[in-house]
């Protein structure tokens, strides 16, 4: 899978995007929503896993730009943050998320095994 991880924390970008390389995933990273959006602009990804909260702007805004650009149909867009609120979880499946993974509740390779059933 090609991965784009955009997470303003970049201890946590760095780990991530460790684990999913060493599981034979091809990652980029960002560092806000803006920044990913341009990747995404530039290059196809399978899925883009993002922060709920970001400078500038949030997951659920990047969210719904991705959902109405032109590779919407192409890009499986995933939560991955500590916000596991029921609203959040919510808003971010109406909003296009096909998952939402609470970075708390999982060590990093289970986050890995998670994202890779739910784009099976």
């Amino acid at each position: 899978m090609k991965i784009l991880l955009v997470d303003d924390d970049a201890f946590l970008r760095d780990m991530y995007a460790t684990k999913f390389q060493e599981a034979g995933h091809e990652v980029m990273v960002a560092f806000n929503g803006e920044e990913g959006l341009e990747k995404i602009e530039k290059e196809d990804f399978d899925v883009v896993l993002m922060d709920m909260v970001m400078p500038n702007m949030t997951g659920i805004e990047m969210i719904n730009k991705v959902q109405k650009g032109p590779k919407a149909n192409k890009v499986n867009c995933i939560v991955l943050s500590n916000q596991g609120e029921e609203r959040d979880k919510s808003a971010a499946k109406e909003a296009g998320a096909i998952g939402y993974i609470v970075k708390a509740e999982s060590i990093p390779s289970e986050v890995v095994a998670k994202v890779e059933n739910l784009v099976k």
